[in-house]
């Protein structure tokens, strides 16, 4: 493991852009890209673009969004303790 805590050490080290395309390109290898789920994603992004243009969905904020969840998580598990994104 040292030749391993080296290389992250001089990784750390490099300005945060080539530490964001060194990051990038590791999660790249670890979750190859699949041009079928891509295609699918696309559509589907399309589609959603479109419902919200049309006016048939309305979008909601993401902050409350996470409060939602934090309220819905909030019940069912007492030990649940973080605060909803709109107090932080």
């Amino acid at each position: 493991m040292p030749a391993t805590k080296k290389l992250i050490d001089e990784a750390l080290s490099l300005p945060v852009e080539e530490r964001a395309l060194i990051a990038d390109s590791l999660l790249k290898s670890l979750n190859m890209p699949d041009s079928a789920i891509d295609k699918k994603w696309i559509e589907i992004a399309k589609r959603r673009l479109g419902e919200i243009r049309s006016g048939k969905v309305k979008p909601i904020p993401g902050n409350e969004v996470f409060d939602r969840l934090h309220e819905r998580f909030a019940k069912r598990n007492k030990f649940f303790t973080l605060k909803p994104r709109s107090s932080f």
